[in-house]
């Protein structure tokens, strides 16, 4: 038998679509599994799919050419391509299936040979991304009948581009086109792969639960605007609509969300998660079924209905999983409607130590040592959503036992705990800080924590209350430790007095950890050494030589790019600080007014590492990456 003919290389194919003609496709498509859509399926006119279709006619004969690929390709020799040409002749089965029987060649190999012979595009969706929206327009049932995976979408020109182990059945791209209004694109990709994803993607997006839902609804209401009164008559309470808010509050937990944001637009309603600090949209629902889920929280939140021009605050728990969350809830109007924010809260939460939250060192030793003393106060200063309550709630197990009185003055309380004396304020009620703060004074208090020094009232009462005999806990809102003091003296706190209460200062700030169960090293760029050095100063000699590291050999980390689908780069958070402990030498340069520049240059010299040299640090530790710090350490 002579050896098949050489046929020239084939190019790689494009990452774009290959678009052929139908008027110049000569074949007729392949048998498939009979897979017709349901009887009462509506069928609407749709754009005709842009693959190309099976081949009948001398079908073995065309997937002979594949042997041709693979050897031009040097995936398979000579030699083994004429054994299985005469296996194939004597066994009567394909050639594709020879391949897979014996494991001539991988899975992935066959599919690009395949991908080359029909002119299809081939990915590797283990590389890709796969966007929600996508996997939002395919319902899972049909995802899975024709193993079809979606991965990306263009709502401009209404194309929805998958992944198939067979691309060319045109019945199953005719039924998704029809299934989901979008011209299909269909791209080839491994079974093996396929599958995974499909049971992976879906897992993680809310679509699934959520399509069956709306269809549900969509049985029962039509797809107008629900009005008042239909809300009032009980379509709040119809089990779709309650499904769909207990799917995205059960996917919240699940995916550890600190927040869900449910925002109504034009012509769809969009909700996204605060996942590690960071907003991630995981759900688009149909604008028709807005007021109806946003009605469903009000009534568990216990908020008026029918109320949708002002703001409304309410809260209500929530049990899924045997896990159990405090949610406390904000609607807000907005042009296209009600805005709702969800906060989670964790009920029952351990305490992390701080330990856990990225303390260390001598920035930890010196802290400890500062809520040992019997009376001062200590601040925590940063933005919102820099974890200040935590790392108070830490500081408050500490030194929690039953031979202290600790009471808290918070704005909410997010966390109870035991032992301890929680006050949530209510300005309503004319319970504020300053007064909250000024009763506590006749509570017979060791420790005070109040939420936020907030006006010069507050101010007074703290340092007033730390000058008798008390230890005083609080948070400021400002970019560093040492700006924390020339804003109480703007605030009109004498610098006399709060040289003498003042015991320590901490700014902190949040970066996401890496997943370490997909981290890589790497070699940074030159220019990021540079400036990893020019940051660190002396820091960085100092703990090359304390971890056995060459300091002319810098070595970074990030997020493995071939990891699964499921698996996130970063997972939960890790704190950087600095924290400035306050010695006579701070103590005189306060009486003196000095600038925070002046002060922090004091703390410095006293071994006080800054907010973004701690996070470098922590960086060369795998922690975390050098962009997560610059993003969250920049001022």
């Amino acid at each position: 038998m002579t050896e098949p003919a050489q046929v020239p290389p084939i190019q790689p194919v494009s990452a774009q679509p290959t678009t052929v003609p139908l008027a110049d496709q000569q074949i007729t498509p392949a048998p498939t599994q009979p897979s017709s859509p349901p009887l009462n399926q509506p069928v609407s006119p749709v754009p005709q799919p842009v693959v190309q279709p099976a081949v009948t006619q001398n079908q073995d004969q065309k997937l002979d050419s594949i042997l041709e690929i693979l050897v031009s390709k040097q995936h398979l020799t000579s030699e083994d391509a004429e054994k299985l040409s005469v296996e194939q002749l004597s066994t009567g089965k394909t050639i594709e299936a020879l391949l897979k029987k014996n494991k001539t060649v991988s899975e992935e190999v066959l599919t690009m040979a395949k991908a080359d012979l029909y002119h299809v595009p081939f990915i590797n969706i283990s590389e890709i991304g796969v966007s929600p929206e996508a996997l939002n327009a395919l319902p899972e049932s049909v995802a899975r009948r024709y193993q079809m995976l979606p991965f990306s979408i263009s709502e401009e020109d209404k194309v929805l581009k998958v992944a198939m182990q067979n691309p060319l059945d045109v019945t199953a791209i005719d039924f998704a086109q029809q299934k989901t209004g979008f011209r299909i694109e269909a791209h080839y990709a491994t079974s093996s792969d396929i599958e995974q994803k499909i049971a992976e993607r879906y897992a993680q997006s809310l679509s699934g639960e959520v399509t069956k839902a709306l269809e549900e609804t969509s049985d029962a209401k039509n797809k107008n605007e629900v009005g008042l009164a239909d809300l009032s008559q009980g379509v709040v309470r119809q089990a779709p609509i309650t499904k769909i808010v207990e799917t995205v509050l059960s996917f919240a937990m699940k995916a550890r969300a600190s927040d869900v944001h449910i925002e109504p637009e034009i012509e769809r309603t969009r909700i996204r998660y605060r996942i590690d600090g960071i907003l991630q949209e995981k759900l688009i629902l149909p604008r028709s079924v807005h007021d109806a889920v946003v009605s469903r929280i009000k009534i568990l939140s216990r908020l008026k209905i029918d109320e949708k021009r002002v703001p409304q605050d309410g809260r209500f728990s929530f049990e899924s999983e045997g896990a159990e969350v405090d949610l406390r809830v904000s609607t807000l109007p907005t042009v296209h409607g009600e805005k709702v924010v969800m906060r989670l809260l964790k009920k029952n939460m351990k305490v992390p130590t701080l330990s856990d939250l990225g303390l260390d060192g001598l920035a930890l030793s010196r802290v400890r040592e500062a809520i040992k003393v019997p009376n001062g106060i200590v601040l925590i200063t940063g933005p919102t959503g820099s974890g200040k309550t935590t790392t108070l709630y830490s500081i408050l197990d500490i030194i929690n036992s039953p031979k202290v009185n600790i009471l808290t003055l918070e704005d909410p309380v997010e966390y109870q705990m035991n032992g301890i004396n929680q006050v949530q304020i209510n300005p309503q009620a004319g319970l504020t800080f300053a007064n909250g703060l000024r009763s506590f004074l006749r509570q017979d208090p060791n420790i005070i924590m109040v939420g936020e020094i907030r006006d010069s009232e507050t101010v007074g009462l703290a340092i007033q209350a730390s000058l008798t005999g008390h230890l005083v806990f609080s948070t400021l809102h400002t970019n560093s430790a040492a700006g924390a003091l020339p804003r109480l003296v703007d605030m009109g706190a004498e610098a006399f007095l709060l040289a003498s209460s003042i015991q320590l200062i901490m700014a902190q700030r949040v970066v996401r950890r890496i997943n370490q169960d997909f981290i890589e090293e790497y070699q940074p760029e030159p220019e990021i050494v540079k400036d990893v050095m020019a940051v660190l100063g002396n820091n960085y000699q100092q703990w090359c030589q304390n971890n056995g590291k060459d300091p002319n050999k810098m070595v970074l980390y990030r997020p493995k790019k071939n990891r699964p689908q499921n698996e996130p780069e970063y997972k939960g958070r890790i704190g950087i600080y600095e924290v400035m402990p306050i010695s006579p030498e701070v103590s005189k340069m306060i009486l003196k007014n000095a600038s925070s520049a002046e002060l922090e240059q004091a703390g410095l010299k006293n071994g006080m590492l800054l907010m973004k040299q701690d996070g470098y640090l922590k960086a060369l530790r795998g922690l975390t990456t050098i962009e997560e710090v610059i993003r969250v350490a920049e001022v």
